[in-house]
């Protein structure tokens, strides 16, 4: 299994960070890639990146974060470039749940991170919450740049999954599809390919079914990978092998 989103520069992880891995090794995981929120987040990332072979990193501005943190596309791609177990761009992307958030400094970064992706050919890890025809509208006009994205943690409606395949995204399963009210995201988990599928935690947070309420982390991503491969009706090993592969494809290739 691979984790394709955590944050374990945030706490409880951090400070508990050797046992988290050990943990992640004895449930599978090969892989965990840990998600930049932050310019201070991303230096303590570049720290984390070297504590074991299977922790990866990306550097990025999660939109909540745009109002305290402004970067160029330069100061992405330079960083990216001089940092070989940095492989992906983000999280970015745009979320409109809250008002409290600058809207045009969200999208202004986004355009910044997707220029930076385009420039480093590595994915793009978008976040997107309230905001489904702004994200599309966005990436939708960089369609002949072959992007590579990534929808972290999806959400979305049938209808906005059905339009990102046209921009050839892959998707993310998190915890939430182990909740009972999320019949309409399972329900639209079942018509993605199979080949556009990951998994993640989102760790420390969306702790999956039946450790929701508690503080997320890496090995947990067992659970969602066995409710993903009921969805599918696959068993857990194929779905676990197909995710796998979907990542490296995503991010070795």
């Amino acid at each position: 299994m691979i984790d394709s989103h955590c944050h374990l520069d945030h706490e409880p992880l951090k400070s508990d960070l050797s046992n988290i891995i050990k943990r992640s090794k004895d449930v599978g995981i090969e892989k965990l890639l840990t998600i930049s929120t932050s310019v201070e987040s991303f230096q303590k990332i570049k720290n984390i990146i070297n504590e074991d072979e299977i922790i990866f990193g990306t550097i990025g501005i999660h939109p909540h974060e745009t109002d305290n943190n402004e970067i160029s596309t330069d100061y992405i791609v330079k960083n990216f470039e001089e940092n070989p177990k940095i492989i992906g761009i983000g999280e970015t992307g745009l979320d409109f749940y809250y008002n409290n958030s600058d809207k045009e400094k969200q999208i202004k970064s986004f355009k910044k991170h997707i220029e930076a992706s385009i420039k480093t050919n590595s994915p793009l890890i978008v976040h997107s919450r309230n905001a489904e025809d702004a994200t599309f509208e966005i990436l939708n006009k960089y369609q002949g740049e072959k992007l590579k994205i990534l929808m972290h943690c999806f959400t979305g409606s049938k209808n906005f999954a059905e339009k990102l395949l046209k921009l050839n995204a892959f998707f993310s399963a998190s915890g939430i599809i182990t909740f009972k009210n999320s019949i309409d995201l399972q329900e639209t988990f079942k018509i993605l390919p199979l080949e556009k599928i990951l998994i993640e935690t989102d760790s420390p947070y969306l702790a999956p079914v039946p450790n929701r309420g508690k503080k997320n982390e890496p090995s947990f991503l067992s659970y969602t990978a066995q409710k993903l491969a009921d969805i599918k009706d696959l068993s857990k090993q194929e779905i676990t092998k197909i995710t796998t592969k979907n990542f490296n494809n995503l991010f070795f290739n």
